[in-house]
């Protein structure tokens, strides 16, 4: 069994066309994931496609209307192994209209790769992921300048995408000397295993390399039990399976858990992970789960799990410190903008701006400021026009960070402060 090897989920994030899922592809073929005879197959059709290039990326974007448009939209899961751990890849999606899925993808992940494309430099996307993979807690990052062919390899400009990128971490507060930098070129697989002779000049680890160098992250075990599902399947013959990643805890095989909202409970039959049955699931392990006395309508992505005798917080209000990063005009009471936190969607409106913060030593500027507008940081009230598990950000730090987006963007992001339980008969 290969489970003895430390787990870590590892996002890959970073602007349209610059090359995620090729990276990810890459990786999976070099770990042995995937069998040179399926990558050779995608090749023949991505080719009689007139879309050669595209042939890993097609190992992970296997949804029909994805081949078809050439983009990422699902989050696909998928494993492959280095010498030292077991990763779960979380593919995110670059294009605008799935961001969304992006940050379901990236509030799972321990650690994440930004892949930067040399040609194009620093992009909307990027910046916009940078700031999201900050907010959602990913502490270890590695930057992969990618297509770097496409750029004859040339150390200058590889010098220079590090240095806008770098200048880009410091706007979110990240130190780009903790930040590894690498060049590749995920096409023609250089820098992914070895050290490439194309670019003498780099004289850092291989991408292999650098994902053996990550830290696994501690493992909440002692906490409550917390698992937001991000689906629930109906198989016929076990019965319903929610699906999600255990951030907090641990499930066991005859635990009698809650769902919230949805205020369901019932009795856990079996756990499986990668296509096994475990006995138990631990904080970071991507999970189905069969329960007993759960219907296929009684829970539903945005769903929190935990254990029946200590159930997630559903919220009637909460309070919450936030960066506004973008907005067209001011943000004022009233203004109900939606909410993405853990898996959950949720409108939530703004019932009161607290106070106003400096954003660099976090000292108040202003009580009651009457609105709020982009790089402001500020302390808020919302209510959620729908029920909504959200915990403190202190004691489930998965559970309360979250991005707010509206009109196709990300307003801002922030952290919740303190949930007023809404009571549930």
């Amino acid at each position: 069994m290969a489970t003895e090897k430390p787990h870590i989920n590892l996002a890959v994030i970073g602007h349209i066309d610059h090359g995620k899922s090729t990276t990810v592809g890459r990786l999976m073929y070099e770990a042995g994931a995937v069998p040179a005879h399926i990558v050779e197959q995608y090749k023949k059709e991505a080719e009689s496609k007139g879309k050669g290039s595209f042939a890993f990326a097609w190992v992970m974007d296997s949804l029909k209307e994805e081949r078809e448009r050439g983009i990422t939209i699902d989050i696909a899961h998928k494993r492959f192994d280095t010498d030292k751990y077991y990763f779960t890849v979380v593919d995110c999606p670059g294009h605008r209209d799935f961001v969304k899925n992006m940050i379901t993808g990236a509030s799972q992940a321990d650690a994440a790769v930004i892949v930067v494309a040399a040609p194009d430099g620093v992009m909307e996307q990027t910046k916009e992921h940078v700031f999201l993979s900050k907010t959602l807690g990913i502490k270890q990052l590695i930057v992969a300048v990618n297509k770097m062919d496409a750029s004859n390899y040339d150390e200058a400009r590889f010098n220079q995408v590090k240095t806008d990128v770098g200048n880009l971490l410091k706007m979110v507060g990240t130190n780009p000397d903790s930040v590894k930098f690498i060049p590749i070129s995920a096409f023609e697989g250089d820098n992914i295993t070895k050290n490439s002779d194309k670019m003498p000049w780099y004289k850092g680890k291989s991408l292999f390399g650098l994902l053996d160098e990550l830290e696994v992250p501690d493992k909440p075990t002692e906490k409550p039990l917390r698992v937001p599902i991000q689906d629930a399947y109906s198989i016929s013959g076990i019965g319903t399976v929610p699906v999600g990643r255990v951030e907090t805890g641990i499930l066991k095989k005859g635990m009698n858990v809650t769902f919230m909202p949805a205020n369901k409970t019932g009795e856990c039959k079996s756990i499986e992970m990668h296509h096994e049955e475990i006995p138990q699931a631990l904080p970071g392990d991507n999970i189905g789960f069969n329960v007993r006395g759960i219907g296929k309508d009684d829970v539903r992505r945005g769903d929190v799990c935990g254990a029946a005798d200590n159930p997630p917080a559903v919220a009637e209000e909460f309070s919450a410190q936030i960066v506004v990063l973008q907005h067209p005009s001011a943000i004022t009471i009233g203004y109900t903008p939606v909410f993405h936190c853990h898996t959950a969607q949720t409108a939530c409106t703004f019932t009161e701006l607290v106070k106003k913060l400096d954003p660099r030593t976090g000292q108040t500027l202003e009580e009651n400021p009457t609105f709020l507008k982009a790089g402001d940081a500020a302390i808020i009230k919302c209510h959620p026009t729908k029920p909504l598990c959200i915990e403190s950000a202190k004691e489930f730090p998965q559970l309360g960070r979250f991005a707010i987006r509206d009109m196709g963007q990300t307003i801002a992001a922030g952290m919740c402060i303190e949930v007023a339980r809404k009571q549930m008969r």
